[in-house]
């Protein structure tokens, strides 16, 4: 086994903000070092979507119908963002992977048929048909959970997630 923390990750995918988060509180409740994971969603097609967010201190704020799950999700995560990223639109990313999206932006690394969130994706390993495969269940408003560690944390996170019932769930080395 590999011992670097950021050589592995598991990747599911939920039809539903209610099935994403119970998979993160999963996640919680098995003792998952939540700065390891990571939560993306779009879902702004239906009249069930947050309409923006702010900061108030080291809190943020979110308002619309998914307000409560964004924000419910904001005590538990290490960091969020909300991109706006041609092809795709309103993106609300919380945890690691924001540092990766925001440094996919700022680089310009963006090239080929991988957008931003699938460069950001490629930087910690995850191959190109599986990073077309997440960009479109993320597109299509379906959210990913992430979990990007050592190859044990991995694989104790594989085993949570995989009674959540996800609709996809894959380890990548």
């Amino acid at each position: 086994m590999m011992n670097d923390k950021s050589n592995q990750s598991v990747v599911a995918i939920y039809e539903s903000h209610v099935g994403a988060e119970e998979a993160i509180r999963a996640l919680q409740k098995a003792g998952l070092d939540m700065k390891r994971l990571s939560i993306v969603g779009k879902n702004f097609t239906t009249e069930e979507h947050a309409v923006g967010f702010y900061t108030a201190g080291d809190r943020m704020k979110f308002w619309g119908a998914q307000g409560a799950f964004w924000g419910s999700l904001w005590g538990l995560l290490f960091g969020g963002a909300m991109f706006f990223i041609p092809a795709v639109g309103p993106l609300i990313v919380m945890g690691p992977l924001v540092g990766w999206v925001a440094g996919a932006l700022e680089g310009a690394v963006v090239g080929g048929a991988v957008g931003v969130l699938g460069s950001a994706l490629a930087n910690l390993g995850i191959p190109n048909d599986q990073i077309i495969k997440y960009e479109v269940e993320v597109k299509a408003g379906k959210f990913m959970v992430l979990a990007n560690g050592s190859a044990d944390m991995v694989e104790l996170a594989r085993g949570v997630l995989r009674p959540t019932n996800p609709t996809f769930l894959s380890a990548h080395a």
